[in-house]
């Protein structure tokens, strides 16, 4: 956990977000600036700046708990049937704002290829 880190204060309960769903490994909580009907974020508690350092710094079975979570909400917000997205942003360049990782789960309206 990082103090400064706005995700670990969450995940600490330093400030006060409510979970839609969570795992021993994760939480998921509401985008606040939704760019879909359905726009969630999964959020690792364990502290990692990005997906690259996520790679090097732990242990990647937790990976399969983050990804299961993520599966999870996905059937929980109904997008099973129609598809989802589900992205990651890393760095500056890659659209990355908040230093942890975590995971955008969009859903409830087609999207296309390239992204726009």
């Amino acid at each position: 956990m990082e103090a400064d880190c706005l995700f670990c204060k969450m995940v600490r309960g330093e400030i006060a977000v409510t979970p839609v769903f969570q795992n021993d490994s994760a939480i998921v909580i509401r985008d606040i600036a939704p760019k879909a009907p359905v726009h969630l974020l999964v959020i690792p508690r364990r502290h990692a700046k990005d997906m690259v350092s996520w790679s090097l710094e732990g242990p990647l079975s937790e990976w399969g708990e983050v990804m299961a979570l993520s599966v999870q909400a996905a059937t929980g917000s109904n997008l099973m049937g129609d598809g989802f997205r589900l992205v990651i942003n890393t760095g500056g360049h890659g659209g990355q704002t908040v230093d942890h990782l975590h995971l955008h789960l969009l859903g409830g309206r087609p999207f296309s290829w390239p992204p726009g």
